[in-house]
């Protein structure tokens, strides 16, 4: 079939949904299928410049293009799926979370308000149109139940360059990989090193609005011994650097899906998290492949001690991580069934 996805492109921010939008199109083109994604700009503020990309993708008929026919058209976020298609399917990644979980009515200004009433109003009126509804996880799935009212199936897809994680004896420090962005929250785990009784290190790597801020606190605490910013990283040291770690830490706000979360299981490295940390927790079992503890400075450092005081404990979760992601079955031969209507 020929099939387009619909997406945005947000220059210069890297991250989870380009790769899952990338990892799509090849996964759809591995099984044969002529697959192309279709991008448009997209600005997350003002609340004007949304609103134009809404128009701008609600313009959009995506059954031709210049006499070629379009079979399938499969949308994965807002606003791209406002674009029209007799044969959808939709795979939500996520809507626009600063109307919906994020949203907090005491805090909005006007513009926000009046987006997040427009915005509820067409999501409310478009998604249920889809042929085939998806999400990338229960997280995701959840909301769109509690927010729209709207039914989709979780699927699971595997990270970038899954076969590619591999193992290591650890050498003593966590590792953190992501955007130095607020959601994320690099800032609890360091500030609960301040507290860290054993002579653990730990690693961020990352760019992001957050950077200077983290710089700050480091500086602030004396930690400069202790946690090393490390900046973008290429995937080849990334994937060294799991492989090294004592554990992994990922503790965001709320998650979609964390491609962390993952990463770390394929590395058999157990995963500290937080118990309002979203899609992490449909992997991580709190003593089991993991700790999942609440999201503050000391409780995090407990478990910190206590992943460095039992390394053999730590190998033993870091494996039983490996188990739980085999098990689960995730490939992207199951996604492509599912979204073209053959699972």
């Amino acid at each position: 079939m020929r099939i387009l996805i619909s997406s945005i492109q947000v220059p210069f921010i890297e991250g989870g949904s380009k790769l899952m939008t990338e990892g799509l199109c090849k996964a759809l083109q591995k099984e044969g299928h002529e697959a192309q994604i279709v991008t448009l700009p997209f600005k997350f503020f003002p609340e004007s410049e949304v609103l134009k990309s809404m128009e701008c993708f609600l313009s959009q008929d995506f059954n031709s293009f210049n006499g070629y026919r379009v079979d399938m058209m499969i949308a994965l976020q807002f606003p791209a799926f406002y674009a029209k298609h007799q044969n959808s399917s939709l795979w939500l990644m996520h809507q626009h979370r600063a109307v919906y979980e994020l949203y907090r009515e005491d805090k909005a200004s006007d513009e926000l308000k009046r987006l997040r009433k427009t915005i509820l109003e067409y999501d409310n009126l478009i998604l249920p149109t889809f042929k085939r509804k998806f999400a990338m996880s229960k997280n995701v799935a959840n909301r769109a139940l509690k927010f729209n009212n709207l039914k989709t199936t979780p699927i699971y897809h595997p990270p970038f360059n899954e076969d590619r994680f591999f193992c290591k004896d650890d050498l003593g420090y966590l590792f953190f990989p992501s955007r130095l962005e607020e959601l994320k929250r690099q800032d609890l785990l360091i500030e609960a090193m301040r507290y860290v009784k054993t002579p653990i290190k730990a690693i961020i790597a990352g760019e992001g609005g957050q950077r200077r801020r983290y710089e700050d606190l480091i500086e602030r605490f004396n930690l400069k011994k202790r946690i090393r910013l490390i900046g973008k990283i290429s995937e080849e040291d990334k994937i060294a650097l799991y492989a090294r770690s004592l554990a992994v830490v990922f503790t965001p706000f709320d998650e979609d899906y964390g491609y962390v979360t993952l990463e770390a299981m394929l590395s058999k490295k157990p995963v500290l998290t937080c118990t309002d940390s979203g899609g992490v927790l449909e992997f991580v079992v709190d003593k089991e492949n993991g700790f999942i503890c609440p999201p503050n400075p000391k409780s995090i450092a407990q478990k910190i001690d206590s992943l460095y005081e039992n390394r053999d404990i730590s190998k033993k979760m870091g494996e039983r991580g490996f188990e739980i992601y085999k098990e689960k079955n995730i490939s992207w031969r199951n996604v492509v069934k599912a979204l073209i209507g053959e699972a």
